[in-house]
């Protein structure tokens, strides 16, 4: 009777954990407040990206008048102004006419222009001729004269001018006296 009193004694159990239901709320709320927050911080960026102003960019032509204008500084030291004004230039062309003149000899950039339509026979000619005295102050130490360099700066000007974009035209319809439309255009001169 020993052996089955004794049999019948059985070790205690573990506790069982009722499950409350709650437990997702912590995560749920972790989950809220980082979004709130991811909100928020998106919010403020956009304010500051819109507080920030944008600058346009400064057209390839007034960029290079500026450095032209800038060059005349220079016009005591040869050199340090034609390699001033034969870079802009070159610069100028490339972003002007996406035509990859900085990286090129003088003869391999006129050689490639000639095989282009983007400048007229008279401009290519021109921009060859400025090129070239460029070279011959920059490389073959060449010292010319102040009225030299004042023309050379001139003809770079007047390329810059001659090849900077056109304003598209504007156009007004007005009503004329007999009530027929007509488009006048407005051109400065």
């Amino acid at each position: 009777m020993t052996n089955a009193v004794a049999n019948d004694i059985r070790d205690i159990k573990p506790p069982i954990e009722i499950p409350n239901g709650w437990e997702w709320v912590p995560a749920a709320l972790a989950i809220i407040i980082f979004a709130l927050a991811l909100f928020f911080f998106w919010r403020w960026w956009q304010k500051r990206r819109a507080q920030i102003a944008l600058v346009p960019p400064i057209p390839a032509h007034v960029r290079a008048k500026q450095k032209l204008e800038e060059a005349l500084a220079l016009i005591s030291q040869p050199k340090e102004f034609c390699v001033l004004v034969s870079d802009t230039i070159r610069f100028y062309l490339e972003e002007r006419f996406d035509f990859h003149a900085p990286e090129r000899t003088t003869e391999e950039f006129l050689r490639e222009l000639g095989e282009t339509d983007l400048l007229t026979v008279e401009q290519k000619e021109s921009l060859g001729n400025f090129l070239e005295s460029c070279d011959l102050v920059k490389f073959a130490k060449y010292e010319p004269r102040e009225n030299e360099l004042r023309e050379l700066h001139h003809s770079a000007v007047r390329l810059v001018e001659e090849t900077e974009p056109r304003p598209a035209s504007n156009s007004e319809p007005q009503i004329s006296n007999d009530g027929e439309l007509e488009q006048i255009v407005n051109r400065k001169s």
